[in-house]
């Protein structure tokens, strides 16, 4: 799907919520229809062989879910948890993933006219899993595609399908 028809995606309708989260100095924002809870952080099961950023596993209710530290998956400096860092549980094609962010900031309505295009440049996020640009106020926002970001080969989660 190329830029365009992503932004009319995210934009063709009516306003859309998005929670918006913290890493670092940077604010990004996922669609609030992924997500299933918020949960304060604690330390996951580490998993043998798994790529750096998947901290672990964790028992949620008798589902086993993968937690993938955003701060690692983004090349942020060092992650240190504390008591803003939390857990956002994401129910994404009835896959459970949950993701370490080091705050959640808000639920923010965002109109498709304060959506705009990303730019196109080299970085760690794979450019297919930013939606765009959203801005409201003095506030910028980086908005992901979460699914395509979970579901990326890089993941190493299995039962990531198209």
């Amino acid at each position: 799907m190329g830029m365009m028809e992503k932004l009319d995606e995210v934009t063709s309708s009516e306003a859309r919520e998005y929670l918006t989260f913290r890493l670092d100095q940077e604010e990004y924002g996922i669609d609030i229809l992924k997500v299933q809870e918020i949960r304060g952080y604690e330390p996951p099961t580490r998993v043998a062989n798994a790529p750096s950023f998947i901290k672990g596993v964790v028992n949620l209710r008798g589902t086993i879910v993968p937690i993938v530290d955003m701060r690692l998956k983004f090349n942020c400096s060092k992650a240190e948890y504390n008591s803003f860092t939390v857990v956002i549980i994401l129910n994404l094609r009835n896959r459970i993933v949950g993701v370490v962010v080091d705050s959640v900031s808000d639920v923010m309505e965002l109109p498709p006219e304060s959506i705009k295009a990303a730019p196109e440049v080299d970085s760690v996020i794979d450019s297919g899993a930013v939606l765009g640009l959203g801005s409201l106020g003095d506030r910028m926002l980086i908005l992901l595609d979460i699914e395509r970001l979970m579901s990326a080969p890089d993941m190493g989660l299995v039962g990531a399908s198209e």
